[in-house]
């Protein structure tokens, strides 16, 4: 995608969204000894323009003993991977270290502070990108190699995380949760992450933290993953609660909804058939001919949604189209192979 909703943003402006971000993602003994009670958002006004323009950035700094750590997290929602992510990673650091001198905000033994650079990229591909500058640089023979720079940042990528089952173990992590919901491919299993959700941003300090979930799910989610769904139904929803409650007493109808989209799509198709056959056999029979083209195009489309976005099994499907269970069965070794 060329540039992702400002609702995820919205979620990682959220302390405990990067407190999980560090626990589960970042696999050192050293984030253990992190204060997260001083999670503090770095403010527009603290940052020079060059990193103003930044828009999916978020810097935050968290307390690592009586100095400060600052987090540079990068969002990468793009469709095409840029090779040289690790210089653009170089160039923000040192635009940050350069704010960070003229605040005076340095250690006190007058050293610059630490900054963990952090890309979180959630496209399809795979990322192949360097994530240290220096194997960006060509390695030369002599006393020249020295001088090539070196600066890595933590590449967290969502899509293979998920498909190698390297998430963390602790099963209450906001942002692991995150990433399953963006990553099912069957949307009833939507239900029980939200649900999770629900249940552990009950407490009335979390509301803030409740309404950027919701503005993600409502904005991303819903509108991409089910079209079909009334614009204004999604838009009323304005609490995890709502979107809970929704989503439960949709779910038995999402099938109707696979197979109304297919019918429309498939008498369509098929009405375009048969008026081009009509003008040859006549437009009565061309029609006739297009409507049940149509009719059984958007039968079987609705079997073939019904395998690959339910886990329905055969026989409920054979029951929910009118296909025999051969049929069914048919297509769905089809569709694996």
């Amino acid at each position: 995608m060329a540039r992702h909703d400002n609702s995820y943003k919205l979620l990682f402006s959220e302390p405990s969204m990067v407190r999980d971000l560090l626990l589960g993602y970042v696999r050192e003994d050293w984030v253990e000894r992190l204060d997260f009670n001083s999670l503090e958002k770095v403010s527009g006004s603290y940052v020079s323009d060059d990193l103003k323009d930044r828009e999916d950035d978020i810097i935050w700094r968290v307390r690592w003993g009586d100095e400060w750590l600052y987090v540079y997290l990068l969002l990468e929602f793009q469709s095409t991977i840029d090779p040289f992510m690790a210089v653009r990673v170089m160039a923000y650091e040192a635009l940050l270290y350069q704010d960070l001198i003229r605040q005076k905000a340095l250690c006190r033994n007058g050293n610059l502070p630490p900054i963990l650079p952090i890309v979180l990229y959630n496209g399809e591909r795979r990322w192949n990108a360097a994530c240290d500058v220096a194997e960006l640089v060509e390695d030369v023979p002599g006393g020249l190699s020295r001088f090539r720079p070196s600066l890595t940042y933590l590449l967290l990528d969502e899509q293979a995380l998920v498909s190698q089952e390297s998430l963390p173990a602790a099963t209450h992590n906001l942002v692991t949760t995150l990433f399953k919901l963006e990553r099912q491919r069957h949307p009833e299993q939507w239900v029980d992450l939200i649900r999770q959700l629900v249940e552990w941003l009950n407490a009335p300090e979390h509301a803030s933290l409740r309404r950027a979930f919701t503005v993600w799910i409502r904005r991303v989610l819903l509108s991409s993953r089910l079209p079909n769904l009334d614009n204004d139904e999604i838009n009323a929803l304005q609490d995890l609660h709502e979107v809970n409650h929704m989503l439960a007493e949709n779910i038995k109808r999402w099938p109707e909804y696979w197979r109304e989209d297919a019918r429309r799509e498939g008498l369509k198709e098929g009405r375009e058939q048969g008026l081009e056959q009509g003008l040859e056999q006549g437009l009565e029979q061309g029609l006739e001919q297009g409507r049940r083209q149509g009719q059984e195009q958007a039968t079987l489309e609705t079997a073939c949604n019904l395998i690959t976005q339910t886990s329905l099994d055969d026989a409920t499907i054979a029951s929910a189209t009118g296909l025999n269970l051969r049929m069914v069965e048919t297509l769905r070794q089809s569709l694996q192979d």
